[in-house]
């Protein structure tokens, strides 16, 4: 059997690997087989003895716990499985925290400790009282919009008359009358007073991440920086194509606003309020969202295209959100933007981890190099395309004419091509052309 998220196996043993004892403390537990190799395979342990002795109190003695340590023995080898339970409580070695995720193991260090040790002790980052923040920090005119809007939804019943710390008791973002982080990320007047990093960055960049054309900032509170985030989008950084449809003037936006709106919810309320902040990158033929957090543990990004359950990182403040109607609560939101994406006939959307974040890219054009890779074109059809968006539409002799290839193989990949959606057939049997889909 391989390694895997609570199986480590070890050759022989060094102190070192006490940290791994650690990291399963800190995790869902485990078990570290001292005798085995790589692929799991017995090569025994001679010092067995001495060693069945001394690691339960190293153990004990470094971190405080204790673990069972049992010796095996197998076609005349020795080998000693250390069983490690998960604890509720942080469990340091020398004052380092360590944690098992995936088959590796992590040293706890800034952000990611503070993260973990909040957790352990029952709490949320937005759980915790701001004890410089007063009433006098919160403003009353987003406190309105949020009561108009949770009336809206119908999610927030008999809060008429209530005063703000009356309806802040209730959204339990007080505790003992002293505001929690969350109620200044969601109605602070000034949240950055607070912490630093609440803001969006929002780029405009050229050919590559070099080419900076230019960039705003967006400072606000989360609720009133939804709507300003995507006012700055659509009426600076976004190109809106005009259609008529008779007299009546249409406006489309490049990327879907249920898309848009949805990928900046997700950013603001799961975000990590310790780490940078969020930032939005428009480029010529794509768009991606970043903000710092990861994936809660044991969800995968493949996950996200399907059910998936809800589990947010600051439970305050996704729960304000939903009794506001900004959010549901079943884990919907990624589903959201991939069908509002498909709607509009976009190619599907990628959402990463990457640097300690969370990336998600919108791509406008279905026709970029990037895109026809997924779709498997050969190198005759990469060249069609190229000729289609230089000349307009390409024929089939046109085509055999530019790859040097027989009717039938023409014929095949054009007809392929269009199985795809990029091109559609225009004209019929001899003056038959073909052509990008429209909006393709």
């Amino acid at each position: 059997m391989p390694e895997q998220q609570n199986i480590e196996y070890k050759q022989s043993w060094h102190d070192d690997y006490l940290k791994w004892v650690g990291g399963f403390a800190n995790a869902q537990g485990g078990v570290i087989f001292i005798g085995k190799d790589d692929g799991g395979e017995i090569v025994g342990v001679d010092d067995y003895k001495k060693l069945m002795e001394d690691l339960p109190n190293k153990i004990r003695n470094t971190m405080g716990i204790s673990a069972e340590v049992n010796l095996h023995e197998e076609k005349g080898k020795h080998f000693i499985e250390i069983v490690t339970h998960p604890y509720s409580v942080p469990i340091s070695i020398r004052g380092r925290y360590y944690y098992r995720s995936g088959s590796t193991k992590q040293e706890l260090t800034g952000t990611s400790l503070n993260e973990f040790l909040l957790k352990k002790s029952g709490k949320t980052w937005d759980d915790v009282v701001e004890p410089r923040a007063t009433f006098a920090d919160i403003d009353e005119k987003t406190v309105t919009i949020f009561l108009q809007a949770s009336e809206n939804a119908g999610r927030l019943p008999e809060n008429k008359g209530l005063t703000i710390p009356e309806l802040f008791e209730k959204l339990r973002l007080t505790e003992n009358g002293q505001l929690k982080r969350a109620a200044i990320v969601l109605f602070g007047k000034e949240p950055a007073k607070f912490y630093p990093n609440t803001f969006v960055k929002i780029g405009r960049f050229g050919k590559d991440d070099a080419d900076l054309k230019f960039q705003e900032t967006e400072e606000a509170n989360l609720i009133l920086l939804l709507q300003a985030v995507l006012n700055q989008l659509n009426h600076k950084f976004l190109t809106r194509p005009i259609e008529f449809e008779g007299m009546h003037r249409l406006e489309k936006s490049e990327y879907p606003t249920a898309a848009l709106r949805e990928i900046i919810l997700n950013a603001l309320v799961h975000r990590n309020y310790m780490g940078s902040p969020t930032q939005i990158r428009v480029y010529d033929n794509k768009i991606n969202f970043w903000n710092e957090g990861t994936l809660p543990e044991g969800l995968t990004f493949e996950a996200l295209k399907g059910f998936h359950t809800s589990r947010p990182r600051n439970v305050l403040i996704a729960d304000v959100c939903f009794k506001g109607g900004f959010i549901d609560s079943w884990g919907r939101g990624t589903l959201k933007i991939y069908d509002a994406c498909k709607q509009a006939e976009l190619p599907e959307p990628e959402i990463k981890e990457f640097q300690g974040g969370f990336l998600v890219t919108l791509f406008k054009d279905n026709l970029t190099e990037d895109q026809l890779a997924k779709l498997g074109l050969n190198d005759r059809q990469l060249k069609a395309v190229s000729f289609v968006k230089e000349k307009g539409k390409i024929t089939n002799k046109e085509y055999q004419e530019l790859n040097e290839t027989s009717d039938r193989t023409a014929l095949r990949d054009l007809e392929n091509l269009t199985e795809l959606n990029i091109f559609v057939k225009d004209g019929e049997k001899k003056g038959t052309s073909y052509k990008f889909k429209s909006g393709g």
